[in-house]
């Protein structure tokens, strides 16, 4: 039951530090989840959270290594692949190496085994806590390439370096040379077993939808459960590393996926959501247990009469120190020996506050604490893990010091290009719904065969009107103005009173069917909601997609044949008629000399509209309409997806991201408004 309490605690006081970031954006969400942790151990001083070493690394580490390599960044790090790999392996071990032999000389009683743990564990950086920092000022985007893509593989080195000197804290045997040499092989076995474990786990997917078992929420389940098993695998069957073999296998499902299309749009929809929620709380969690943990860590270090206060607080300020002028050093360092060996032009001159940049933006974080929370209590002899309570301070201070400071200084440093990097890197919702438009395309031509080949093409041309809407000729400016658009919403809403108008008096005259009027009703307000709401969509999909839901509806009813089509042909009469009321009252607006640019673009696709009408449709065209349907629902999966993709890589605001998914869920509303009724 106290487990129980505190897991739900935490979860509580997760969805509380969100709420505070949200009202203060200047202080990054890690710092305000370690100070709601500091604050739940001064008020529950019973509580608490022990975990094994395995379990720690099995539940946090695995998972969020795993979802890294699903997202690695290809295209976009491949120029930058040897920073990456110099970064990711030979700064992890300059810093563990250097850094242990640093702590031990600061520290004495802490082994030199141990002080090898500690500065492993400090080596692999944070992306998490930078992309916060990122949305609110500029960060050159070779900088954030660069660490986005070195903590795919530092996490994991690091990890494998700090368990190696855990181990040899616990077994009371160290030697150098032997970590080093186990150190490659647990890498390249860890490889390996990724990518083996990998590929099965894809060729499982392959053959269990080939028997028939396509149930989109098993397969979402199976790819949630997949880093989990591989670490498990890995780490106790093997004595490979596991963290290595979690980052291979996501590369290779995103190579797989990407290449083959495996994943079918709801699944990618279905697995996408419940890791963002997963990875929400695995990140929130550690930072909110390594605030609980830093008041009896504290307290420990307090009452240890070889370290004062000043001595502790020192220690970490130092060690922070050490730790960013490594990697300043390293950094300016390799960028100068590539800048004079590089056989590309490409490479840029060293600079120093580019140097700086990469440094700050070095934030230790989720994988640092649950390393160092995941060192044991005690060691083989039966003796208390030596200095432990000291590590966790001296690791949670650092953490502290890194985020600090790249708070502090980051802005500071990019102050005159903030503004600059801030058109650079958002694009604007205009731009963004068409990226959203292009992609449906793309998505419809892959979906596009011998049978849908109609229903594709007609779908397409609803997109690419949209698509023009948004995106007119390039001399076209003024259409592209506040003043322009809201002169053409107001046209559109007297062209819809118009319509509404006749509806009204259809029934008072000719005594219209109830059924039908209503249903005409709901069409005209959700016509009327999206141009109030000033939500740009093709008014060719505005207006005729309503006789097609007419069609769907009346066809999956259970009337006869005769009356189902007398229905819809009487629904058709009064959707001409009522685009017919709509063109006449405009054109005679027209006659005013007001807007008459405006007015006769909305007359053109009133005319466009009653052409379509007129023209004779097939019969049987109701597979047409249910394939079109089957299309857009995929489309809508991608553009959801594509929402998602823009705004974790910083190219929208979650504003934007908001309103884009509102566009989306319009469409959607209409698509499916038939299976309401």
């Amino acid at each position: 039951m106290d487990i129980l309490m505190t897991v739900i605690l935490l979860l509580v006081c997760l969805l509380l530090s969100n709420i505070f970031s949200h009202y203060i954006p200047f202080i990054p969400t890690a710092l305000i989840q370690i100070a709601f942790g500091m604050i739940i151990a001064l008020l529950f001083k019973k509580i608490s959270f022990e975990i094994e070493a395995e379990w720690f690394l099995l539940l946090f580490v695995a998972p969020l290594l795993y979802n890294d390599g699903r997202h690695f960044p290809r295209e976009e790090l491949w120029r930058l692949r040897s920073s990456i790999f110099g970064n990711a392996i030979i700064l992890v071990l300059l810093t563990t190496i250097a850094g242990g032999y640093l702590i031990h000389w600061m520290l004495p009683m802490v082994p030199l085994a141990a002080a090898f743990a500690l500065a492993a564990i400090l080596s692999p950086t944070d992306p998490v806590a930078v992309n916060g920092i990122a949305k609110r000022i500029h960060i050159p985007e070779k900088v954030l390439h660069l660490v986005r893509g070195e903590s795919l593989i530092n996490d994991a080195s690091g990890l494998v370096a700090f368990n190696y000197a855990v181990a040899a804290v616990v077994t009371g045997y160290f030697s150098l040379s032997e970590a080093l040499l186990n150190f490659s092989f647990k890498f390249l076995a860890g490889a390996i077993l990724g990518l083996l474990l990998g590929l099965i786990v894809t060729w499982i997917h392959f053959i269990l939808r080939k028997q028939g078992i396509n149930d989109v929420t098993f397969h979402s389940l199976l790819q949630i459960l997949t880093p989990f098993v591989i670490f498990i695998i890995s780490e106790e069957l093997l004595h490979a590393s596991g963290v290595i073999a979690v980052v291979v296998a996501g590369i290779i499902h995103s190579l797989i996926s990407e290449r083959t299309e495996t994943m079918i749009a709801q699944e990618q929809i279905l697995v996408e959501n419940i890791w963002s929620i997963l990875l929400f709380i695995l990140n929130g969690i550690v930072f909110l247990l390594l605030g609980l943990n830093i008041p009896s860590s504290m307290i420990e270090t307090v009452k240890n009469p070889y370290i004062g206060n000043l001595r502790a607080v020192s220690c970490v300020i130092a060690i922070g120190v050490a730790i960013l002028a490594i990697r300043f050093i390293w950094t300016y360092a390799f960028s100068y020996y590539e800048y004079l060996f590089a056989k590309t032009k490409t490479v840029e001159k060293p600079d120093l506050k580019t140097a700086l940049f990469i440094s700050l933006t070095g934030v230790r974080g989720a994988v640092t604490m649950a390393g160092v929370l995941s060192i044991p209590y005690v060691i083989m002899s039966g003796q208390a893990f030596p200095e432990r309570a000291f590590i966790l301070f001296i690791a949670a201070g650092v953490i502290l010091f890194t985020l600090v400071a790249a708070t502090v200084f980051l802005p500071l440093l990019s102050k005159k290009e903030s503004v600059d990097g801030e058109k650079q890197n958002l694009m604007d919702l205009k731009e963004a719904r068409g990226r959203l438009l292009l992609a449906a395309i793309k998505k419809i031509r892959l979906e596009m065969n011998g049978e849908n080949e109609a229903a594709a093409y007609e779908l397409m041309d609803e997109y690419n009107f949209m698509f023009n809407q948004i995106h007119p000729e390039p001399n076209a400016k003024e259409k592209g103005s506040i003043g322009y658009q809201q002169k053409m919403r107001s046209i559109r809403l007297m062209a819809l009173k118009a319509e509404r108008k006749f509806l009204h008096n259809a029934v008072l005259k000719d005594g219209l069917d109830k059924e039908i009027y209503e249903t005409f009703e709901k069409s005209l307000d959700h016509r009327e909601e999206v141009l109030s709401n000033n939500v740009r969509t093709g008014m060719s999909f505005l207006l005729g997609r309503f006789l097609r839901l007419w069609f769907w509806h009346r066809g999956h009813s259970r009337e006869d044949e005769a009356k189902r089509l007398e229905t819809f042909r009487l629904g058709s009469v009064i959707q001409l008629q009522s685009f017919q009321a709509a063109l006449e009252y405009l054109e005679e607006y027209a006659r005013t000399g007001e807007q008459t640019e405006i007015v006769q673009a909305v007359i053109v696709d009133y005319k466009r509209l009653i052409d379509r009408l007129k023209r004779p449709r097939i019969r049987n065209n109701e597979k047409t309409e249910e394939q079109k349907e089957e299309l857009r629902i995929k489309v809508m999966d991608i553009e959801r997806s594509e929402i998602q993709r823009m705004f974790e890589s910083g190219e929208i605001t979650n504003d934007q991201a908001r309103e884009l998914r509102s566009f989306v869920n319009y469409i959607e509303s209409i698509t499916l408004y038939e299976y309401v009724e």
